[in-house]
């Protein structure tokens, strides 16, 4: 638990964003509340859940389910967002689903960075991954967009590409021509019914990393790399 101190600006904090009076921070200032980090973004589109390219949204939800905060969601006018606090140790995880369209969530994102003075690193993008089958996911440390839309905005946004990302594999289908419906489509029965273990081992991938990093010293840019589902 943090201390009464933390623990009443943390409530302040969750007030104000619900009454969407969360104010920027000054330039150059760290926000007020250092102990809030790192920030957990599902990718996707508002209004669309249950499709592909949202499994990113379906993570973060499995996520704030097992952190006791799936009722905590609170809409954020200045980042365009949903955010949510929850407790991990003596921190604070900033759980950010962007209410703007994928190919423009970059602006959400790195709007919520901004006003919780977070950097590149501090940032985890949870999205759907073409090229691994469903079920298989990967932690990757940086990089490139590797063609997504939602990760090319955020760095853009950020003007960094240090975020590490959890890839969700959503299978890429046989004719290309088919790609955009495969994307934008819900998940077939037979797809359902593999998503509930993937979404328990995805959180569990993002908490075993989160509290790995929270273990060790900063350090500079991340190395690209992956983990095995």
């Amino acid at each position: 638990m943090p201390p009464l101190g933390r623990l009443r600006a943390t409530l302040w904090m969750s007030r104000a964003m619900s009454l969407g009076v969360l104010e920027p921070r000054p330039p150059g200032k760290r926000w007020l509340f250092p102990w809030c980090r790192p920030q957990v973004v599902g990718l996707g589109n508002p209004g669309l859940p249950g499709t592909r390219h949202s499994v990113g949204l379906a993570v973060l939800g499995q996520l704030a389910q097992r952190l006791g905060v799936a009722d905590g969601w609170a809409r954020d006018r200045h980042c365009a967002a949903d955010l949510a606090l929850a407790a991990l140790g003596d921190a604070q995880l900033i759980l950010l689903r962007p209410r703007r369209l994928m190919n423009a969530n970059g602006r959400s994102v790195a709007r919520a960075a901004e006003l919780f003075g977070l950097t590149a690193e501090e940032v985890y993008l949870v999205h759907d991954e073409l090229d691994k089958p469903l079920g298989k996911l990967a932690l990757k440390l940086g990089g490139s967009s590797r063609g997504h839309n939602g990760v090319r905005s955020c760095i853009t946004c950020l003007n960094s590409n240090a975020m590490p990302r959890l890839r969700v594999g959503i299978g890429r289908p046989t004719h290309p021509d088919t790609v955009q419906a495969h994307v934008l489509g819900c998940f077939s029965a037979a797809e359902q019914e593999l998503l509930p273990p993937l979404l328990e081992r995805a959180t569990d991938l993002l908490l075993d990393h989160i509290r790995e990093r929270s273990q060790r010293p900063p350090s500079g840019l991340a190395i690209s790399g992956h983990v095995p589902a």
